[in-house]
């Protein structure tokens, strides 16, 4: 392996990823040059073997989209729609609490909910849902709410700080929020692709105001679309450089692009080739982020599995039903139950192992006998 990495040009990178140095964005662009998908492998896999030891870890949760009408015009998004345009949804609360207390009796410990931008749906509605959702079981995770849903809550409709409205938010249930809306920070990236969409900064100040409430949340990069590696660097940079401030991400979700049904469809669909160079890249590059999840929707299930050993620790959840990504053209299962998952990591030479929403191991290990006191 010494001469593939000094083949590739990356003698200097891979001796400070050994003596866990902090890589630069020039480095970081320099990994992302490198066409070598076996080097980049093995120095992710070890950056995840030195975190995360041979754990790879699953989730049990359902995703709920309580609505896609959006005020919103995301040049990339298949998901949105206008009220009464046809494929425009909302659902009733007492809908959603069918849905959870199916979900609890299935083993699930997160809720994972987000949905457009509603033009009319009262702050009411948002607090009832919460406090709904989270009488179904006291132990149920409510992960509620992209930093652009939030700022739409605190903005026109509770006509609140964020500070406050997250605070009345948690108040009535919210455990964390995810992290959906990111996309590519690059404001000119954003003016292509989400035009009109908050900034970079307003995305990075929710979370900021959260992790000092002493919240937690998962953050994102949307890729695969008319970004560049440096706009990419960009983006990894500035979620490093608020991790550095707060300590406050649990972990990192590479999201690859779906480019059906949207105006960016005459986009290529990333390979899987693309797909493991960046989740190595981002891998090496976040390192004060602890998980990196290899999300199996957009991935599909054979490349997540593949994934686990280019850097990611994790495949994400049994989900359930997955709207957003499928209405994009995923062609993934909607659904994987939790022994699949847990097959699907054994395989790679992986122990698999159940978290919970903040990444924390949930129960024993498996073989390991209860000594009694």
């Amino acid at each position: 392996m010494e001469k593939l990495i000094r083949q590739a040009g990356l003698e200097k990178v891979a001796e400070k990823i050994f003596s866990q140095q902090r890589l630069n964005p020039e480095e970081a662009l320099q990994l992302y040059d490198c066409n070598d998908l076996q080097v980049l492998g093995f120095l992710a896999n070890a950056v995840r073997v030195r975190k995360n030891g041979n754990i790879a870890t699953y989730l049990k949760n359902r995703y709920i989209n309580y609505s896609n009408i959006c005020i919103l015009s995301c040049q990339f998004c298949s998901f949105a729609r206008k009220k009464r345009e046809p494929g425009a949804f909302e659902y009733a609360i007492d809908e959603m609490v069918k849905m959870a207390e199916e979900a609890v009796k299935e083993g699930a410990t997160e809720l994972h909910i987000v949905g457009g931008l509603h033009p009319t749906l009262s702050w009411n509605y948002y607090l009832e849902m919460l406090r709904a959702l989270k009488s179904v079981s006291f132990e149920l995770h409510l992960k509620i709410f992209t930093a652009i849903e939030i700022r739409h809550l605190a903005e026109r409709v509770a006509k609140k700080s964020i500070r406050e409205t997250l605070a009345i938010l948690r108040e009535h249930g919210l455990g964390s929020l995810t992290g959906g809306g990111a996309e590519i920070f690059d404001p000119v990236i954003r003016d292509k692709i989400c035009r009109g969409k908050e900034t970079a900064e307003e995305w990075l100040e929710v979370h900021r105001i959260w992790h000092e409430m002493e919240g937690r949340s998962t953050c994102t990069m949307l890729y695969g679309h008319v970004e560049n590696k440096k706009q990419r660097v960009d983006h990894l940079h500035r979620l490093r450089r608020l991790q550095d401030e707060t300590g406050g991400f649990t972990g990192f979700i590479p999201l690859p692009f779906q480019p059906e049904d949207n105006e960016l469809s005459y986009v290529q669909k990333t390979s899987g080739y693309e797909d493991l160079k960046n989740l190595a890249v981002c891998r090496l590059y976040l390192d004060n982020i602890p998980h990196v999840t290899a999300y199996w929707i957009g991935f599909g299930v054979s490349l997540a599995q593949v994934a686990l050993s280019y850097g990611a620790d994790d495949l994400h959840g049994t989900i359930m039903e997955e709207k957003i990504f499928h209405m994009a053209g995923a062609s993934s299962p909607q659904a994987l139950t939790e022994s699949k998952l847990r097959q699907l990591i054994q395989e790679t030479g992986r122990e698999p192992r159940q978290r919970d929403s903040f990444y924390r191991l949930v129960g024993r290990e498996p073989n390991k006998e209860v000594v009694a006191a």
